[in-house]
């Protein structure tokens, strides 16, 4: 890659994490015609517009969205092979504080911790498992595992996997109550539902016709932790739109069933391992960072 293309990036990812040229370019320590004259160098060079600029802010195009998401990967990629030469010879140890969403990490990253402690037995783990998003910074965590798109400039990421929904239900529910043949469907069935803040999930996306649509779903159960839900449908109590990591494993062993599959909608969610932005990576961090980035090469799901 050329020096010059790696500044468009960083250029770029100032702009898009500030939201404004001159924040961009105070945090940059560039002038702000030097950074307005880079992203149009950059978006005359891709042949797309990244940005929606405004008098008082720019907004991120889809192109923009999409690009921000390499660059974030590409720029913390660089980060941490040059913390990981920087502090070749220095030893992983100390407190290594962790945290997850409480399903996502019960289910995939507990089961990974035993492995990681015995390649690196001088880290002291200490994991945070909660539904609520925690201020990494403000309250000293290293590495939180975050689903969706990075947006705090302060904070570097590493996308671990991509991850599916699938709406399911047990046998025992889809005996009594039948199987929905098309989404409108649904509007028929108890479908499980999650609360706020995360009550967006509720709206099920389908493409229809090649059109992408979405149904908003009702039930008589209501969760806030994703595992309380699959307790709930492998009992037969109603259907939900389930992460794949809990949904596959259960389809495999023939206690739930996939529906709607030829109408599924691909999720954009990703897993990302989230940390601070610092000048030098501590060997703990970049050594946990790098174990889950090869565990999830093949989700743990998926096999």
């Amino acid at each position: 890659m050329k020096d010059e293309r790696l500044l468009e990036m960083q250029v770029f990812k100032a702009v898009a994490d500030h939201g404004r040229f001159t924040a961009a370019s105070h945090a940059l320590g560039a002038s702000q015609p030097f950074v307005s004259r880079t992203l149009n160098n950059l978006e005359k060079r891709l042949g797309v517009a990244l940005l929606r600029r405004s008098t008082r802010h720019v907004n991120l195009t889809e192109e923009g969205k999409i690009f921000l998401a390499s660059c974030n990967r590409i720029i913390g990629d660089i980060e941490l092979a040059e913390g990981q030469i920087s502090s070749t010879g220095a030893s992983a140890s100390g407190d290594l504080r962790i945290t997850a969403a409480t399903s996502f990490g019960m289910d995939q990253i507990v089961p990974l911790l035993p492995e990681f402690m015995e390649l690196y037995p001088n880290v002291r783990v200490r994991l945070s498992l909660s539904d609520n998003l925690v201020d990494i910074i403000g309250s000293g965590v290293d590495v939180a595992i975050r689903m969706g798109h990075l947006q705090d400039s302060m904070l570097l990421s590493r996308k671990l996997c991509h991850l599916q929904r699938i709406i399911v239900a047990a046998p025992a529910y889809i005996a009594r109550h039948g199987a929905p043949r098309t989404p409108d469907d649904l509007r028929q069935h108890n479908c499980l539902q999650w609360e706020a803040p995360m009550d967006h999930l509720n709206n099920w996306p389908f493409i229809v016709d090649g059109q992408r649509m979405s149904v908003e779903i009702k039930g008589n159960f209501q969760f806030t932790s994703g595992m309380s839900s699959v307790e709930m449908v492998l009992a037969g109590v109603g259907m939900t739109r389930m992460a794949e990591h809990f949904a596959l494993p259960a389809i495999r062993r023939q206690k739930l069933v996939p529906l709607l599959t030829e109408y599924q909608a691909q999720d954009d969610t990703a897993i990302y391992a989230v940390y601070a932005k610092e000048r030098h990576v501590h060997p703990r961090v970049r050594a946990f960072v790098h174990y889950l980035v090869e565990k999830f090469k093949e989700p743990p799901w998926t096999r």
